[in-house]
C-alpha cells in the first residue's frame, strides 16, 4: 500500500469514482408505494403536525437528533490559511467524514460566503433549524471568539468552534498527564503559550479551569511577550497580558518555564532555548506540519523533555479526532441546548484517565508496538482506540444532564455504552 502523499494521489482519492468523500442514504424503506407515501404525501403530514405542536419532537420524527452542520468561510483554514469557501470544502467534508466513521454522527458541510461576523452569524442562525448541533471549523481570529460567543448565546442547540475547544481539550488531557508523569502539581507550573489565536486563548482558558495559575501562564505572540504595558492588544489577549515587563521575546518566556504549549509557526524554537527550561520541561510543539521545535531537536536538547506534537509519526499525538466526534455525539445524545465548560472538562478529564488503561492488542498492532503503556511515549490515547466513543461521549452525556443543559436524561447508563459500542460496527 502506497505510503506516500503526493498531490497526484491526493486529487485522485477527492475525484475517482464519486466526487468528494460524503453521501447521503435513505433509513427506512422505500421500496414500495406505500413506503413512499409514508416517507413523503401523504404520510409526511403527520410528523409535520406533531413538530409544529412540539418542536421537540423533531429529535422523534427526523434525522436532527444525529446532524451536525460542520460550517467554516474558509478565512483560516488549517496550514492553508485565508482560501475562501469555496476551497475549504474538501476540509469540511473530511470533517463531516471523521464525524461519521468516529461517533456515527451525520454531518453536512456547509460553507458560507461571508467573512463579516454579522453577516456569518445571520446565515448559520437561519440554518440552525436544520441541525442537533454546529461544529464551526476555520474561522480566523479574533472574528471566530465573537461569532461562537453569539451563536452559543442566541441558538438553543450546542454549538462549538473546535479549532479553540477540540485542541484545549486534547491537549489539557495531555498536559495532565504530562505533569503526573513529572510529578508536577499544575498550580506551581510556569506555562508559556506560543501564540495568540483562537487554539491559545482556548487552551490557556482551559488550563486555568484545570487548575493552573493565571499569573503563571505568559502568552507571546508575533510580537513578543503579551504584557500588560502594549497598546496594540484585542481584548482576548489582554485577558493574558502578564505583568512581567521584563519579559519581551519567546525565549525569555522560556527560560524557567516548566511547560511550553507551541500554537504558532515551525522552527520558532531553539535547542538552547529548551535548555533554558526548568528540569524535565514539557514541550507540547503542535504547529502543523512543521512543529515550533522537532521532536528530535527537543530530545537531543534535553533527554528528559515530555514531547508532543501534532504530527501522526510521533509519540503523543494532540489530534482534536480524540474529542469532536465523542463531544458532540453525547450532546446530541441527551438533546443538550449547549456544549458547556462542565463538559469539556468532564471530556478532558475522561480522555487523560484513558490512556491510564491497559493498551488493547488492536491499537498496538494498529501503530506497530508490542506494550504501549502509560509513560513518557503514551500519556495521550490514539485515535483508533474504540473505547473513547464510550469513556468520552458517557463523560460528556453525563456532564450534559448534571450541569442543567439536557433535555433529555439517560439512566440506563450500561445499555448507552452498548449502543455507542454498535455504532463503530
Amino acid at each position: 500500500m502506497p505510503t506516500e502523499i503526493t498531490k497526484e494521489a491526493a486529487l485522485r482519492y477527492h475525484e475517482e469514482g464519486r466526487p468528494g468523500k460524503i453521501a447521503i442514504v435513505p433509513t427506512k424503506p422505500h421500496s414500495s408505494a406505500y413506503d413512499l407515501s409514508l416517507a413523503y404525501s401523504p404520510g409526511v403530514a403527520e410528523p409535520c403536525l406533531a413538530i409544529a405542536e412540539d418542536p421537540s419532537a423533531a429529535y422523534r420524527y427526523t434525522a436532527k437528533g444525529n446532524l451536525v452542520g460542520v460550517i467554516s468561510n474558509g478565512t483560516a483554514v488549517l496550514g492553508l490559511g485565508n482560501i475562501g469557501a469555496d476551497a475549504s470544502k474538501p476540509v469540511m467534508e473530511g470533517k463531516a467524514l471523521l464525524f461519521k466513521i468516529y461517533s456515527g454522527v451525520d454531518a453536512f458541510d456547509i460553507e458560507v460566503d461571508a467573512t463579516e461576523p454579522e453577516a456569518f452569524i445571520a446565515a448559520v442562525k437561519a440554518i440552525a433549524p436544520t441541525f442537533g448541533a454546529i461544529n464551526l471549523e476555520d474561522i480566523k481570529a479574533p472574528e471566530c471568539f465573537e461569532i461562537e460567543r453569539r451563536l452559543k448565546a442566541e441558538l438553543s442547540i450546542p454549538v462549538m468552534h473546535d479549532d479553540q475547544h477540540g485542541t484545549a481539550i486534547i491537549s489539557g488531557a495531555g498536559l495532565l498527564n504530562a505533569l503526573e508523569l513529572v510529578g508536577k502539581p499544575i498550580e506551581d507550573v510556569r506555562i508559556v503559550v506560543s501564540g495568540a489565536g483562537a487554539a491559545a486563548i482556548a487552551c490557556a482558558k482551559l488550563y486555568c479551569d484545570l487548575g493552573a495559575k493565571h499569573e503563571n501562564i505568559v502568552m507571546t505572540d508575533s510580537k513578543g511577550v503579551i504584557t500588560i504595558d502594549r497598546t496594540d492588544l484585542n481584548d482576548m489577549k489582554r485577558e493574558f497580558a502578564t505583568t512581567r515587563t521584563e519579559l519581551r521575546t519567546l525565549a525569555d518566556a522560556m527560560r524557567g518555564a516548566d511547560v511550553l504549549v507551541g500554537l504558532s509557526k515551525g522552527g520558532m524554537v531553539s535547542q538552547e532555548m529548551v535548555r533554558s527550561m526548568a528540569a524535565r520541561p514539557i514541550i507540547f510543539a503542535l504547529a502543523n506540519p512543521t512543529p515550533e521545535i522537532s521532536y528530535e531537536e527537543a530530545k537531543a536538547a534535553n533527554p528528559e523533555v515530555l514531547m508532543s506534537t501534532g504530527r501522526t509519526d510521533y509519540p503523543n499525538q494532540i489530534n482534536n479526532v480524540l474529542a469532536f466526534p465523542y463531544i458532540f455525539r453525547g450532546a446530541l445524545d441527551t438533546h443538550a441546548t449547549a456544549i458547556n465548560g462542565a463538559m469539556e472538562l468532564a471530556a478532558t478529564r475522561a480522555i487523560a484517565a484513558l490512556a491510564k488503561q491497559p493498551v488493547p492488542d488492536y491499537v498496538n498492532e494498529a501503530y506497530g508496538t508490542t506494550g504501549l503503556t502509560f509513560g513518557p511515549d503514551y500519556f495521550i490515547p490514539k485515535p483508533v482506540d474504540r473505547r473513547l466513543i464510550v469513556e468520552v461521549s458517557t463523560a460528556v452525556a453525563r456532564a450534559a444532564i448534571e450541569s442543567g443543559v439536557a433535555r433529555h436524561t439517560i439512566t440506563d447508563w450500561d445499555a448507552y455504552a452498548e449502543h455507542l459500542t454498535s455504532l463503530l460496527d
